[in-house]
């Protein structure tokens, strides 16, 4: 059986240039089941987002909106926008790690 993933309870999951020195991802979640696991800070908090996407944890934020089912998370990009080294000058990439973020164990128990 493959595994579940946020982009399978995930109406949409994208990410965005924030500004020349700031990525934001959004997860945009089917129902409130999806969203309880999303927004769950056991599993997807500032450290797991820091080990996915190789960024110091103090400078992750994440935003929970519950009225909408979304959340929102942002950290500086690792280089500037438009420089010598920028490979994604949008960051319409960065979401594919969150969105293949599998879910396991009690998080699947709360989408049931």
């Amino acid at each position: 059986m493959p595994e579940i993933t946020l982009a399978d309870l995930a109406h949409e999951v994208r990410s965005k240039n924030a500004g020349p020195f700031w990525v934001t991802m959004e997860l945009f979640m089917r129902d409130a089941a999806g969203y309880r696991i999303a927004a769950d800070a056991s599993f997807l908090n500032e450290r797991v987002i820091a080990e996915l996407y190789r960024v110091e944890e103090g400078t992750v934020q994440i935003f929970r909106i519950p009225s909408l089912n979304v959340v929102k998370i942002s950290f500086p990009r690792p280089l500037a926008q438009g420089s010598l080294r920028d490979r994604d000058m949008h960051a319409g990439q960065h979401h594919v790690p969150l969105a293949g973020l599998p879910i396991k164990g009690s998080q699947q128990n709360l989408w049931k």
